[in-house]
């Protein structure tokens, strides 16, 4: 499965995308997060339901330092799963 999410709140500058990351390579999915020009944080993440489920748990809790308002989240074509590597951040140096 893959899941689409976008993570509203007090999401950047508070550690986020390193608190998504280290839950989401713990849980062994495959995927990546980063942030927006909105003020966002989005996340693509591809592996079994329950481990999806798992990880909106932790999103939805947030790092120390966040705040998360509201999540959005869409289904994706299990296609997408295909090129995803182990979870990363994008556009981290």
């Amino acid at each position: 499965m893959v899941r689409h999410y976008i993570v509203k709140g007090r999401v950047q500058g508070v550690g986020f995308r390193w608190f998504v990351l280290q839950e989401a390579s713990g849980l062994g999915l495959s995927g990546w997060v980063r942030n927006t020009s909105t003020g966002h944080v989005e996340v693509l993440a591809a592996g079994e339901a329950e481990t999806l489920r798992k990880l909106e748990q932790c999103l939805r809790r947030g790092s120390r330092g966040s705040r998360v308002d509201a999540i959005e989240q869409e289904a994706r074509p299990d296609a997408e799963a295909e090129g995803l590597k182990p979870f990363e951040i994008e556009g981290a140096w």
